[in-house]
């Protein structure tokens, strides 16, 4: 199993300046943050690191501001925000290097937080060009990347400089690798992935490199559609890559030579429109028509679903089952993740989620607290699932 330095293992920090990786790209409206998740997340970090004697320098992104200064994308409207939650002093100075940082350091109380500008204001950044990592890297002792959610880039703030100081996984993407090494890198089996979405195309990685890893693959969403398609279902008015037919059956060949179960609908919703309250039916696979759209996975599948994994021992989860942004095709996700969060409750399996949707739909069935870990990062979450190496991550193991 990979083993990750975190903040013990950077020693005595009493008087040591640490320069702390955040994602404070947090969304806004009128100048106030809507939703605050990131900020809470790195705050318990800077606190421990506080309470080790560290003088704590905070760095992020925010926005696409391309290596240009563009002042709405500054970070200076999020330092109070931060002092808010962390309830300590924020000094805030528009520049990430330099010896304006040095002055401002030397300055300021000890029981202070420094924030620095939005790293993107500079092309090193993106670039992850030596000597911009090494000019963030000359006002600190140590690095603590608190940034899954950007460590899938090789950027200056997230792996170049974690090879310029004695660096470390802070306490949230410490707990992130621990959960995600449990599930996919040393699991307790058997091991079920859910993989849901509109289109194969965008998760075809994901999809070959699981059918190697676990031993239940359950295939939801539009995608579920193309591989139906792909075993001469007619599919109807429903999303789908007839295109992507071939890849379908490819990865269920693979799937089948790799001992893993793929688990496709054996009954469909369907309805021939997509509003709240729609009229619809659930059916067979052989029923579907030409004017109709398959929305969700029908009871009949959710229930041999929800047996087979109470034989699981782990689960990883991307992806909704169905159309369940509108009832009543919430019903096999939501019927899903409870079962997964009374599973998870009662100590019998191990859940890990992520991606934007997976969180929006675990919130709507109200088992988000009930998983054991729910990351919110996308595109790290993705990459992490295709079994790609995570710059940010690698440069952290031991």
């Amino acid at each position: 199993m990979v083993q990750f330095k975190n903040i013990e293992d950077l020693g005595a920090l009493d008087n040591k300046r640490v320069l702390i990786r955040a994602d404070l790209n947090v969304p806004m409206n009128d100048g106030n943050v809507t939703d605050d998740t990131r900020i809470r997340s790195v705050a318990p970090t800077i606190l421990a690191l506080m309470d080790k004697g560290a003088q704590v320098i905070v760095m992020s992104h925010f926005g696409r501001p391309k290596g240009k200064i563009v002042p709405e994308m500054s970070l200076e409207q999020l330092a109070q925000p931060l002092a808010n939650v962390i309830k300590k002093a924020v000094v805030f100075v528009n520049d990430c290097s330099g010896e304006v940082i040095t002055e401002t350091l030397d300055a300021m109380e000890r029981d202070t937080v420094l924030l620095l500008e939005n790293v993107r204001f500079h092309e090193g950044e993106t670039n992850n060009d030596t000597d911009f990592a090494q000019a963030l890297a000359d006002n600190a002792d140590f690095y603590v990347n608190e940034a899954f959610s950007c460590s899938h880039r090789a950027h200056a703030s997230t792996e170049g400089i974690a090879h310029l100081l004695p660096s470390a996984a802070g306490l949230s993407l410490d707990k992130e690798l621990t959960a995600l090494e449990n599930a996919l890198g040393d699991p307790k089996r058997a091991l079920c992935a859910v993989v849901g979405g509109a289109k194969v195309s965008s998760k075809l990685d994901v999809l070959t490199n699981l059918v190697e890893k676990v031993d239940h693959l359950i295939i939801g969403g539009g995608m579920a559609n193309t591989f139906l398609a792909a075993q001469g279902v007619n599919v109807g008015a429903s999303l789908c890559e007839h295109d992507l037919a071939d890849t379908a059956r490819a990865i269920l060949s693979k799937a089948a030579k790799q001992n893993c179960t793929i688990h496709l609908p054996t009954d469909l919703v369907v309805a021939k429109e997509f509003k709240a309250g729609a009229e619809c039916r659930t059916i067979g696979l052989d029923d579907v028509a030409a004017d109709e759209m398959i929305l969700d996975v029908g009871p009949a599948s959710v229930n041999g679903l929800v047996h087979m994994l109470t034989s699981c021992k782990t689960l990883i989860w991307n992806g909704p089952m169905g159309a369940f942004e509108i009832e009543p095709f919430d019903a096999a996700t939501v019927a899903l993740a409870k079962a997964a969060g009374k599973l998870t409750e009662n100590g019998t399996l191990i859940s890990v989620a992520g991606g934007g949707d997976t969180v929006a739909a675990l919130n709507h069935a109200g088992v988000a607290d009930q998983f054991s870990h729910i990351s919110t990062a996308g595109g790290a979450f993705l990459e992490w699932m295709e079994g790609k190496e995570l710059p940010g991550v690698k440069v952290l193991e031991k």
